[in-house]
């Protein structure tokens, strides 16, 4: 997975960060989480084609995670989008969609599946499983997402070549994990391959501490969570249900993450550096989004 960042702000837009929104580029498919005001034109600066999106998440329904979604929709629908979108969301995201069709006139509607998510598992294919956890925003309705990659079996070359297996349905069938018989000898699957276990990405943001924000950032390979508030903050930080750059460390570190992000700052802060700071007192490997940072999962 190659992870961007397309805004890294949080209630306001600075003229430095966008509103929140993290492209993730799949294999065969792109998935967007949320979908804050400008998400299409950064989109546009960094030649990002919307089509390959074929999943959105939605954390909530608060402004700056979603003002950019009625737009995104409207280009699609105008630009013959093949397929089933599919938007996955918080308790009462159908009757948001609903409102956005009733405020708007979208001259082509996109096809759209609409899924309302609590804690589990939302998708699945042959190559990731994405999961959801209820999330503590107060009264609003919120969720945090996992993506995982599924386990590979890849084979051994050396080893296949010298039992002289042909590239074909045999090699198939190993990978698949089924054993097989080749001149007169039965290889198992164990023999001849290997498991890569498959990268673990989670999503954490607009929430106070609790046991969904552990329950998605367990085991994970990166970590991107809101730091809005400095420690300094953390009472105010309390109060609007958000994370501390300390308390998204510390989530960080009690969760065996290998890598942190920090993103969706409050506008106050002029530089982030202060915040990667502060969270590296806590978790040592962790470093702060700007908006068009790539990172590889």
């Amino acid at each position: 997975m190659e992870v961007i960042f397309l805004g890294t702000s949080s209630m306001v837009p600075t003229k430095d960060r966008n509103q929140t929104s993290v492209l993730v580029k799949c294999r065969n498919y792109d998935i967007l989480i949320d979908c804050g005001e400008g998400t299409q034109r950064q989109m546009k600066i960094k030649k990002i084609s919307p089509h390959r999106i074929k999943r959105i998440l939605l954390s909530h329904w608060h402004g700056d995670h979603t003002l950019g979604l009625a737009g995104l929709m409207q280009t699609l629908g105008m630009t013959e989008y093949q397929g089933v979108l599919e938007i996955y969301g918080p308790k009462g995201t159908k009757k948001h969609i609903k409102a956005l069709h009733d405020a708007f006139y979208f001259e082509q509607k996109l096809q759209l599946k609409i899924k309302e998510c609590k804690t589990g598992k939302i998708f699945s294919d042959d190559d990731y499983e994405i999961y959801s956890a209820e999330l503590d925003h107060g009264t609003v309705p919120c969720i945090g997402f996992s993506i995982q990659a599924k386990d590979k079996r890849r084979i051994k070359v050396a080893t296949v070549k010298k039992l002289g297996i042909p590239e074909g349905p045999l090699l198939g069938k190993l990978q698949q994990g089924n054993s097989i018989v080749h001149k007169g000898k039965k290889i198992f699957p164990n023999d001849v391959t290997y498991i890569v276990k498959g990268k673990k990405l989670a999503y954490v943001t607009d929430t106070g501490v609790c046991d969904g924000a552990y329950k998605l950032a367990n085991d994970a390979d990166v970590l991107i969570s809101e730091a809005t508030f400095k420690t300094e903050l953390e009472e105010k930080s309390r109060k609007a249900k958000h994370l501390t750059a300390k308390q998204a460390a510390q989530l960080a570190s009690k969760s065996n993450v290998k890598q942190l992000i920090i993103t969706h700052f409050s506008q106050r802060y002029k530089s982030t550096t202060e915040m990667e700071e502060d969270a590296k007192d806590y978790f040592k490997n962790v470093r702060a989004a700007f908006d068009f940072l790539k990172i590889k999962v």
